[in-house]
């Protein structure tokens, strides 16, 4: 399909009011607009729709739904059963008309399985007059929303049987708001902006997988770093339940930490330490965890195609893809996380000021997890001589990675 060859996939987090992962939005946008024949609406929509079930949405969302958009002409065309009906909740755009044909369509499909949401409410409309009792998820976009008449449309909307979804959430304060308006989902990228807290520290249990992490970049002897493993009982323990998982592969069972660093090995070590960091409790559907480990497994992707050959470009490449989100993970600041560790010059260009290679990457796939299309993004793939094709399959193959490798990673939590 040529017309997928422009495309590439931004996967939107959807969060419940406890800050866990339920869903993804995906939305599939043109990476090379100045090249791109212009189509019609129908083709996109079948477009959309072959991606997402060629793929298989395990491969793409996990456990997780997916909220995939339908136009009127993906609404009432036979491809849509393709989409499997028990992983996706059909998002009807606000571009469509609820004519008696697209109002008979939800219903037909409703009664095949399938849960649907109204994106982009704003007010009153005569779509969403029609089209409410039928649906299962209201998204009302909030942004440039005054409180007040936020706070009056929620009230009108509430019904025990929709939940309501804030969309374009992109501030704590905000979250906080739309908490005690009561709304039940929560999408936008607040949980991934830095709030630095003055005079924070790195908990002991982050730094010393930070120090661990400076030993494998120092090439330390295995005896040091399996020393500096044992010192700390947390470390040791998650890391024997990882090498015990299924995602590792070992045929018995491994009870020393100096057996596991051999079944292991020192790149497999560096990814578990580099994402242990994020992990909280005994939860993997952490959408900082999620949006880190897919910032680091899609860099590595792309350098692995940008410098072919060179292992520790991929390598460097997941690591500034990981350190990225660091200032909101501890809440410091980023100038101040690097002081503590020794990076190379690169990663440090690349994470307070995105030049370089990796710092063009990290930005590309910044614009790419808001759906950013445009002038912009086309620039960087033309700078970094990058075809969508191979962003593309970047994106996909990083998502199959995570979904294979954290179930290692959520068997092996640290406090």
């Amino acid at each position: 399909m040529p017309y997928a060859n422009h495309f590439f996939l931004a996967r939107q987090p959807i969060l419940n009011r406890s800050q866990r992962l339920v869903a993804y939005e995906l939305l599939y946008r043109n990476a090379n607009s100045h090249d791109v024949e212009v189509t019609d609406g129908a083709a996109a929509t079948a477009s959309v729709i072959a991606h997402a079930s060629e793929l298989g949405m395990q491969k793409v969302v996990g456990e997780q739904l997916a909220y995939v958009n339908v136009d009127t002409a993906g609404l009432m065309s036979d491809f849509i059963h393709f989409l499997p009906n028990d992983k996706v909740i059909l998002e009807v755009l606000e571009s469509v008309d609820a004519t008696p044909d697209v109002v008979a369509r939800v219903t037909e499909l409703k009664r095949a399985g399938y849960k649907f949401a109204l994106d982009d409410v704003v007010g009153a409309s005569d779509s969403l007059s029609k089209l409410q009792s039928l649906m299962d998820v209201i998204k009302i976009d909030i942004k440039g929303m005054a409180r007040d008449s936020l706070a009056e449309l929620t009230r009108s909307l509430k019904n025990p049987r929709q939940k309501l979804l804030a969309e374009k959430v992109e501030t704590q304060e905000e979250f906080r708001h739309c908490m005690d308006l009561g709304f039940e989902y929560f999408q936008g990228y607040y949980f991934a902006r830095p709030v630095i807290l003055s005079g924070k520290k790195i908990a002991p249990s982050q730094m010393a997988v930070m120090q661990l992490l400076e030993l494998l970049a120092a090439d330390a002897d295995q005896r040091d770093i399996e020393r500096a493993i044992k010192l700390d009982p947390l470390i040791t323990l998650n890391l024997l339940r990882l090498v015990n998982t299924p995602a590792v592969g070992a045929r018995f069972r491994i009870n020393s930490v100096g057996h596991a660093l051999v079944v292991l090995g020192r790149q497999q070590l560096q990814r578990w330490l580099q994402i242990l960091l994020y992990v909280k409790g005994h939860q993997y559907d952490s959408p900082l965890l999620q949006l880190a480990t897919t910032r680091g497994k899609t860099m590595e992707n792309l350098m692995e195609h940008l410098r072919p050959g060179e292992r520790i470009g991929a390598d460097i490449g997941f690591t500034v893809g990981i350190m990225s989100l660091m200032d909101t993970l501890f809440s410091v600041a980023m100038p101040e996380i690097l002081d503590s560790v020794n990076v190379l010059d690169d990663v440090r260009a690349a994470l307070l000021h995105r030049t370089g290679d990796y710092g063009d990457v990290l930005k590309l796939i910044e614009l790419v997890e808001e759906a950013r299309e445009g002038p912009e993004l086309t620039g960087l793939l033309h700078r970094l001589d990058l075809a969508p094709s191979t962003l593309y399959a970047s994106q996909v193959a990083a998502y199959e990675w995570i979904n294979q490798y954290t179930s290692g990673v959520s068997a092996a939590p640290v406090r």
